[in-house]
């Protein structure tokens, strides 16, 4: 997959220039629609030619890089000098994945940070910026589902997981997949206009560009509450699964009465908000078993459970089998 951008008709520079950093086996997904939305703005109608805006690959040496899904995109230049670029862009891959990118590469993004270049961290791209040391003192957006693993990562850290993307001064982070084209919007409104952003959004058949503010899906669950307190409520206990509150010491968070909450999540859900809780983190026990890789006395530790006997009690009581026997009946089919 080759981007060969066609000749700009003049010779102006594009007021907004972003170079692409790939991770190995990185998320096509994050990086194609951070690029369409860039494509579409930067020319009249459909016809990507890079006027208003240019977007380049990057690489220490030039040549094919497999994104996670085995396709392969042509990285066209070399690292050079990162001021040529507005932003830079570091498109995250698969974790766990050995040597995501080169030293050089990492030695590149923090010259570029020397160098007062903001600097995006697309999808997992966030971690590789947290690992080169350059999110130290930032607000860091992390997808709800590799949360638990950015924590495990980086000792001292506090992902944002309530939010699509995030913009602290010279950090840009996003939560990956859709979040990509929104954050892409956020800058083509800021660098080439409001009609630029909306129209590429909507040749992307995408309604509106979101704030960055707005809250990610949520954790797999049949929890659909339309009491805005009841949502705040759910959004803090899916951002803390590791360590759930007393109820009295969640509504002291949210500034209200444990009496009040309770009112609330009965009203709305039909339910206390420790249930609410405990099928939240059930939720999220499902979707890490589906994940494989840990341990299920890993997932009740990450999941606020007291044990994995405590989990394993809890588990088969709403799902009749324990969580070992769920994985592998999933695993079989």
């Amino acid at each position: 997959m080759r981007h060969v951008p066609l000749p700009t008709p003049s010779a102006a520079t594009p007021r907004l220039r972003v170079g692409i950093l790939l991770a190995r086996r990185f998320t096509l997904a994050a990086m194609a629609n951070f690029v369409d939305v860039l494509r579409l703005a930067a020319d009249e109608g459909d016809r990507s030619r890079p006027i208003h805006c240019s977007w380049r690959v990057v690489a220490p040496r030039p040549g094919l890089v497999e994104a996670s899904c085995g396709l392969f995109v042509e990285a066209e230049d070399t690292l050079g000098d990162p001021a040529r670029f507005d932003y830079i862009a570091v498109v995250g891959g698969r974790l766990g994945e050995s040597q995501w990118i080169s030293a050089e590469a990492e030695d590149w993004l923090r010259r570029a940070a020397e160098a007062r270049v903001p600097l995006i961290g697309l999808c997992t791209g966030a971690f590789i910026l947290a690992r080169a040391g350059l999110m130290e003192g930032r607000r860091c957006c992390v997808s709800w589902f590799h949360r638990g693993d950015f924590l495990e990562a980086f000792e001292g850290m506090e992902p944002v997981s309530d939010q699509i993307f995030v913009v602290d001064g010279d950090r840009l982070t996003c939560s990956g997949g859709a979040s990509t084209a929104h954050l892409a919007a956020w800058l083509v409104d800021r660098h080439i206009g409001s009609a630029a952003a909306r129209k590429s959004l909507s040749i992307m058949i995408v309604d509106e560009a979101l704030k960055a503010e707005r809250p990610q899906p949520g954790l797999p669950s049949d929890l659909a509450p339309a009491d805005a307190l009841v949502k705040r409520a759910l959004l803090w206990m899916q951002q803390r699964p590791e360590h759930p509150l007393p109820v009295g010491d969640l509504a002291r968070q949210l500034g209200v009465s444990r009496r009040k909450l309770e009112r609330r999540f009965a009203a709305d859900l039909a339910m206390t908000p420790a249930e609410a809780g405990r099928r939240m983190r059930l939720a999220q026990v499902r979707a890490l078993l589906d994940r494989g890789g840990k341990s299920v006395t890993d997932i009740a530790a990450e999941t606020g459970f007291a044990d994995v006997s405590h989990l394993i009690r809890v588990f088969r009581a709403a799902e009749g089998v324990t969580p070992e026997a769920w994985r592998r009946a999933r695993a079989g089919g």
